[in-house]
């Protein structure tokens, strides 16, 4: 099996455009859903733990008949083992560390990962020393892909569970570390009956602090949840949003969606994710079923990402080509696209200023595909 996570296709209509090679902006990925599976398998193994495969093709395998159950639970659930062996400080550093690179290879400038360190306590670390032991294997892979000669910079985006009581415990961690690599804040877990209206009190702390958040909604639930984000935590970004499309019939806009696109809230869109968790449509349904390419040209600040990279064996760059195949997506879409994911980044007006000029330069006419990028091996 070759995994979209080793090769990404060729694709642009008709061009052989290597997308891995453009500068990229990832904004909604996942830590525990970004593991090398050589990684599970190692400090699983070490462990004692009851892996479902022993190999890194089998793996693989298990992962992607996980990612194509149709349901966000089952979905979730596969992230056991990330849990699992995510529990001490040198495993953390080490898998930030290896998150760094998989994005440097795959041509990311700028992202920002999201994880949970309510969940990473089992072996006696407080939580300050999880996002310390997190925010050292981010800068180790930073330093490491810089002398590789590629110019990343990966922050954090601390997620409470939304079915758990730990939100202002998190929130306040969260602004205590936003000095040192903590940008953001989130919620995620089931999404249905647990509204961010739960966590208010959460939301209410980090507004106090002009602290960024961004809110998992319209996945697994409707309108009325995307509603919620915004009114009860003050979202500056949408995680996933896709069902705002509920609130459109034809080009009518209803109340939520004209507020999301008149103001330009950034749609946090994972297009395979999308599909496989029923976000969109049943497990085994096509891409042209997504509604980014509507809402693309209805005007919303769509943006594409992977959301779990691991578990839908998956690339930035490969789901950016899956769209180019669907939707006939060009250059200068395919530049809008990172704009748009830039200009709904937490960094400060300086820094996106000098990421666009890098964006644009990639992104210009005559660089498409020549740009030589590392062996994976470097990586």
């Amino acid at each position: 099996m070759t995994s979209p996570r080793e090769t990404v296709p060729l694709t642009d209509a008709g061009e052989s455009l290597r997308v891995r090679d453009l500068p990229k902006v990832s904004l909604h990925d996942h830590l525990e859903g970004g593991l090398r599976e050589s990684t599970i398998l190692e400090v699983g193994q070490t462990l004692g733990l009851a892996l479902p495969a022993g190999d890194v093709e089998s793996l693989s395998d298990w992962f992607l008949g996980v990612a194509h159950s149709g349901s966000l639970v089952t979905f979730l659930e596969s992230f056991w083992m990330s849990d699992a062996i995510m529990q001490t400080a040198d495993v953390l550093s080490r898998v930030a560390c290896e998150y760094v690179l998989d994005l440097a290879f795959d041509g990311v400038i700028y992202g920002e990962v999201r994880w949970a360190p309510e969940n990473k306590l089992t072996k006696g670390l407080t939580l300050d020393e999880a996002v310390e032991a997190v925010q050292s294997g981010l800068e180790t892979g930073q330093a490491m892909a810089a002398k590789r000669g590629h110019r990343i910079v990966v922050r954090q985006i601390l997620t409470a569970m939304r079915n758990g009581t730990n939100s202002v415990e998190v929130a306040r961690l969260a602004v205590r570390w936003r000095v040192r690599g903590v940008v953001g804040f989130d919620i995620a877990g089931p999404e249905s009956g647990f509204p961010p209206s739960l966590h208010r009190e959460a939301f209410d702390l980090l507004a106090g602090e002009l602290f960024p958040v961004t809110v998992h909604a319209g996945e697994a639930d409707g309108v009325d949840s995307i509603r919620s984000a915004i009114v009860d935590g003050r979202a500056c970004r949408i995680g996933h949003g896709v069902r705002i499309a509920e609130d459109i019939k034809g080009t009518e806009l209803g109340p939520v969606a004209r507020w999301v696109r008149d103001r330009g809230l950034i749609l946090e869109t994972s297009p395979t994710s999308n599909l496989q968790t029923g976000a969109v449509t049943s497990a085994g349904g096509s891409l042209n079923d997504h509604p980014f390419d509507r809402l693309y040209r209805l005007g919303f600040a769509v943006t594409i990402n992977t959301d779990n990279r691991l578990i839908s064996q998956t690339t930035l760059s490969h789901e950016i080509a899956l769209m180019c195949a669907a939707f006939g997506y060009g250059p200068a879409d395919l530049e809008r696209f990172q704009l748009n994911a830039l200009s709904g980044a937490f960094v400060d007006a300086e820094e996106r200023a000098e990421l666009e000029a890098d964006i644009r330069h990639g992104h210009a006419a005559g660089t498409w595909g020549t740009r030589r990028r590392p062996d994976r091996a470097a990586y």
